[in-house]
């Protein structure tokens, strides 16, 4: 039987720790409201699939939040890089049972449940499913089995990880999906249709 666990990684969404690169323009109260909307967006496509789904806190599991509500699994980040909290993710879902595991993030205004989907199905004949960002890391990595190496030695958050990766992952049989944009920088913000009151609004202030 195919067990299947979607699992996003979240920071805890506190004024002036997140899309701080954002921030640098819009200010960190609207950083923030940008990221909680993008919290609440991957929470609508996980909830709208079918899999048993998983959220990855970066500080600390709150009694009480958007996740909270039954629906997710909910574990705290461990490692000290990105790669090592990644790998924790994947051990404790293959741990639990699961046979299928997809790890996505959660500042992605374009992700569908379609992604979601053609990464399980690529599951089914391939051991890893990579969804590439246009930054040039990655949005996605599914896999039906541990491959440790896919996330040690990487220069985590520059735009080489998805080149590194997939030097690591020679042999191995890799399906890919469509490149998204995610969320980090003023121009990015300005590309993207949901927010474009914010980028307007700072265009016309400033």
């Amino acid at each position: 039987m195919t067990k299947t666990l979607a699992i996003t990684f979240v920071r805890n969404p506190e004024l002036g720790k997140v899309k701080t690169r954002l921030a640098k323009t819009i200010g960190k109260h609207r950083a923030l409201e940008v990221y909680i909307t993008l919290l609440e967006h991957t929470k609508t496509i996980m909830s709208t699939s079918n899999f048993k789904n998983a959220v990855f806190y970066s500080e600390h599991i709150p009694d009480t939040d958007l996740w909270a509500d039954g629906q997710f699994l909910r574990f705290q980040q461990k490692g000290n890089h990105l790669g090592a909290r990644m790998l924790h993710a994947f051990e404790t879902g293959f741990n639990g049972g699961y046979n299928r595991i997809i790890l996505i993030g959660s500042d992605l205004p374009n992700l569908s449940v379609k992604h979601l989907n053609q990464a399980y199905n690529a599951l089914a004949n391939h051991e890893v499913v990579i969804g590439p960002a246009n930054d040039g890391g990655y949005y996605l990595i599914g896999m039906n089995k541990i491959h440790a190496q896919l996330f040690k030695r990487k220069n985590w958050g520059t735009s080489s990880v998805l080149k590194e990766t997939l030097c690591d992952s020679k042999g191995l049989d890799i399906a890919f999906l469509e490149p998204l944009n995610d969320i980090d920088t003023f121009e990015d913000l300005e590309a993207t249709t949901q927010f474009k009151f914010i980028s307007d609004e700072y265009t016309k202030t400033y």
